[in-house]
């Protein structure tokens, strides 16, 4: 196996983004591209990445590999990557993974390959009624509007309208957003849609923005979050996460 990236920033980021919420996990290279699917430890959050093979300037796999790889360390190691680096990935029969960065001098380290027994993680079957397509930044404001007051932040949407709403015992942040050319909002029917999320995950989430200018939210009342960040043959990156629902 050999892949190599002219752009270090597409695993870079990934990488750093994904270790917020999960500190191990496998990734398999297949012909596509490397895939990561991994729920965080208190299974309230899903990552799910995938860096296409269209995005590697050299991408050899004769046959699926599977890696189990401590997030933080890969992290470090990815963190020493400048800009203008080229970043090759090699596994090593001594079942380590081999990164090697190329700029002004070769630097090569060797990440060791974990053991993991956890069963494969599945992608689970969700159906949305509202899909908002909303520039990354936006969202970012929104979440961060909304981290002032509360620890979670209600979703509402409705036709035409997205409303992002937080309620401390005593402050309270309300953001609406209309939809318009930068910010697409389909909800199904009449009826309003809403549900809670924490807000500890989804600021983790929020450094999606780092790879897409845009963001799609996709929810439902009392129903699972998924924000999904792409770039077109390059990376695609989602999370979903499980609703806060209140106790009567």
């Amino acid at each position: 196996m050999k892949l190599t990236l002219a752009e270090p920033k597409y695993l870079k980021d990934s990488i750093s983004i994904i270790s917020e919420l999960v500190t191990e996990a496998r990734f398999k290279i297949t012909a596509d591209g490397i895939e990561l699917v991994a729920m965080d430890p208190a299974n309230v959050a899903m990552v799910i990445f995938k860096l296409l093979s269209s995005t590697f300037t050299e991408y050899e796999v004769k046959e699926p590999v599977d890696i189990a790889i401590n997030l933080s360390n890969l992290k470090q190691f990815l963190r020493r990557a400048k800009q203008n680096d080229i970043l090759t990935l090699e596994f090593e029969k001594d079942s380590k993974l081999k990164i090697i960065l190329k700029g002004a001098s070769t630097r090569t380290f060797s990440l060791p390959i974990l053991d993991l027994e956890e069963k494969e993680q599945k992608i689970p079957d969700l159906s949305f009624s509202s899909v908002i397509n909303m520039q990354s930044s936006t969202l970012n404001e929104c979440i961060e509007d909304a981290d002032i007051v509360a620890d979670a932040v209600s979703f509402i949407a409705e036709q035409k309208k997205f409303t992002v709403l937080a309620e401390g015992d005593l402050s309270k942040a309300k953001i609406e957003l209309s939809a318009d050319e930068e910010n697409k909002i389909e909800v199904e029917g009449q009826d309003k849609i809403h549900a809670k999320y924490s807000l500890e995950y989804l600021k983790k989430m929020m450094g999606g923005s780092k790879l897409s200018e845009n963001v799609t939210v996709n929810f439902n009342t009392d129903y699972p979050l998924k924000l999904e960040y792409k770039v077109v043959d390059r990376v695609q990156l989602a999370f979903i996460l499980a609703p806060r629902v209140e106790n009567d």
